[in-house]
């Protein structure tokens, strides 16, 4: 999943940064109100991790409900990426805020970073309407645990090339465009180019070699999983 984490507190920041990263996501992290909106308006995220209590430009030591005004916006504009608020756990005016400012869930801190994991991946199977377990032939995407299989035998993929089969996935049959995946496996400061990403397919097909599940090539349109004929 790309994420976009808008904590300022740097502590607990780079502690969440660190864990997400190492379950595999890709993470652009904001810090102010400003870079939180502009993050938010120029890429697709499949979910925002959002402190409801942001500095802005003018104000750093803004109070509650500063984040409000960049989640408001996102939902006055029609996106409908899943929201993650990161509460105080004593305040449930923050909480009751962000609920009615269209958040779909939130975490009171200090929270256990296994929980931030499994919240963020239900919002996003519920946005994506897909399921704990997706199977294609004899390949088999378990989503809970992030496992792939092929069969009884667990197919053990570099980040980027799961990241990729993740997406082809999400659900089976889906045509996901190359734009779509460039930007799912790239952050602010490391774009993925057509030529890498050529290359994961290429060494996915080698690896799904047997299954009865290929990617095929939609010539304009992108990649799509299927069971070959």
């Amino acid at each position: 999943m790309r994420i976009l984490l808008v904590e300022d507190d740097a502590v607990l920041r780079d502690v969440m940064l660190r864990s997400l990263q190492d379950a595999g996501h890709r993470v652009d992290v904001a810090v102010t109100l400003a870079e939180a909106e502009h993050f938010w308006r120029v890429q697709p995220f499949d979910a925002v991790l959002l402190d409801l209590n942001l500095p802005t430009s003018d104000n750093p030591q803004s109070g509650l409900g500063s984040g409000l005004s960049a989640l408001r916006n996102a939902r006055a504009r029609g996106d409908r990426t899943p929201v993650l608020v990161l509460t105080a756990r004593n305040r449930t005016d923050e909480r009751i805020a962000g609920l009615d400012a269209g958040a779909d869930d939130y975490l009171g801190k200090p929270f256990d970073l296994a929980e931030v994991e499994a919240r963020l991946r239900a919002l996003v199977r519920r946005s994506q309407g897909a399921e704990d377990m997706a199977v294609v032939s004899q390949l088999a995407l378990d989503r809970k645990n992030r496992r792939f299989s092929i069969g009884v035998t667990e197919l053990v993929l570099p980040a980027r090339e799961f990241e990729v089969l993740w997406e082809l996935m999400s659900p089976p049959g889906r045509v996901v465009s190359k734009r779509t995946l460039s930007d799912k496996l790239s952050d602010f400061n490391d774009a993925l180019g057509d030529n890498a990403l050529e290359a994961f397919i290429s060494r996915l097909r080698k690896k799904l070699a047997g299954s009865g599940a290929g990617i095929r090539t939609l010539r304009g349109l992108g990649y799509v999983l299927e069971a070959e004929h």
